[in-house]
């Protein structure tokens, strides 16, 4: 009886942010009418039929998310985190930078960033106004805001999906189980906030974490929420991932969450191939990102439309991308795909010789 309840809870909390995120992009969306008609973005409406199957896999994704967590893939607790204490502090923040999102659409800027960011030590292809947010991924202020803004934008979803990792990379990791679980490294690329080393760290509490990503910005806000588990502190380091500072064949195995769709194609297949040498022999990849075009023939008119609704200037291309070629060009084999909602994961295995 105690999880029927649980249950009940589970899909009352999800709907709840799923409702959330609803209301404000509706309201937030009539505002942007009012004050700025011209921003309109010129899409195809969804049908009934398409918003119904959008339904039916976010339902599905849950049920998915709930197994797991029944099955004891990772903490039951884990599927009710969420970190209210930053959403309910910074959600007036949202709505008061949603002017100076206006005027950033309105005027075509999407390499705006505040003067005192020193954009030259970036590449060119990281100095986008993604999403078309404020600083891009490079300030305190979009540190801060950028789980709120996911978890609007996904309806509440996102670390759903993101737990979609951890049931493969528990199971691939047992091909080490002659290790001890403090001697595996694990690594996240593009790592953020730290949302995606939370879950791992909740469902391989032994295991030795690490995680790389360009913006300072987003590697404190990583650290404070990662100084709040238990645990040993992963590793965290600034770089980018087109030279990860790591020897070859250091990580037994190696996520990264949502960052091909932001990479120019032949920065994709670079940091392919830098996953490669520093994976060690019989050690995985796993790659959670969008769905494309060819996994979800039906979902066509909302990727697209998404590419239009956002400022996502490499996503077209990753849309109709052949993610499994070029890892199988990087050296991968047996790359498994897998759907949930609106994420595709690829669990790519570097041969052990």
């Amino acid at each position: 009886m105690s999880d029927i309840f649980t249950k009940l809870s589970y899909q009352t909390f999800q709907q709840g942010k799923n409702y959330f995120g609803f209301a404000h992009k509706t309201l937030s969306t009539q505002i942007r009418n009012l004050l700025y008609p011209s921003l309109q973005p010129d899409v195809a409406p969804l049908s009934k039929e398409l918003i119904t199957q959008l339904q039916d896999r976010l339902n599905q994704l849950w049920e998915t998310d709930w197994q797991d967590a029944q099955t004891g893939v990772y903490p039951q607790n884990l599927l009710f985190d969420n970190p209210w204490e930053d959403f309910f502090r910074y959600y007036p923040l949202v709505w008061l930078d949603l002017p100076n999102i206006w005027e950033r659409i309105k005027n075509r800027r999407y390499q705006d960033f505040s003067q005192e960011i020193a954009t030259d030590i970036y590449p060119n292809y990281y100095l986008q106004n993604f999403h078309y947010q404020t600083d891009g991924y490079l300030s305190e202020l979009s540190a801060n805001l950028y789980d709120l803004q996911v978890e609007i934008l996904f309806g509440g979803s996102t670390d759903a999906m993101r737990r979609r990792i951890l049931s493969p990379l528990k199971s691939q990791l047992a091909a080490f189980d002659h290790i001890p679980q403090g001697q595996l490294r694990v690594i996240d690329v593009a790592c953020g906030t730290g949302r995606t080393l939370k879950l791992i760290r909740a469902a391989l509490p032994q295991v030795s974490l690490f995680g790389i990503d360009l913006s300072p910005a987003y590697l404190q806000k990583a650290n404070e929420l990662l100084l709040q588990i238990p645990g040993e502190l992963p590793q965290l380091i600034q770089g980018n991932a087109e030279e990860l500072p790591y020897r070859d064949d250091y990580f037994h195995a190696m996520t990264c969450v949502f960052l091909f769709h932001e990479l120019p194609a032949p920065v994709r297949q670079t940091v392919m191939e830098e996953c490669f040498r520093v994976t060690k022999p019989g050690g995985i990849l796993i790659i959670c990102d969008s769905i494309q075009v060819n996994d979800a023939p039906e979902m066509e008119l909302a990727v697209n439309n998404f590419s239009q609704t956002f400022h996502e200037p490499y996503y077209q291309h990753y849309s109709t991308d052949d993610l499994v070629e070029r890892l199988e060009k990087a050296g991968f084999e047996r790359i498994e795909t897998q759907v949930h909602f609106l994420s595709k994961y690829l669990v790519a295995h570097k041969p052990s010789y």
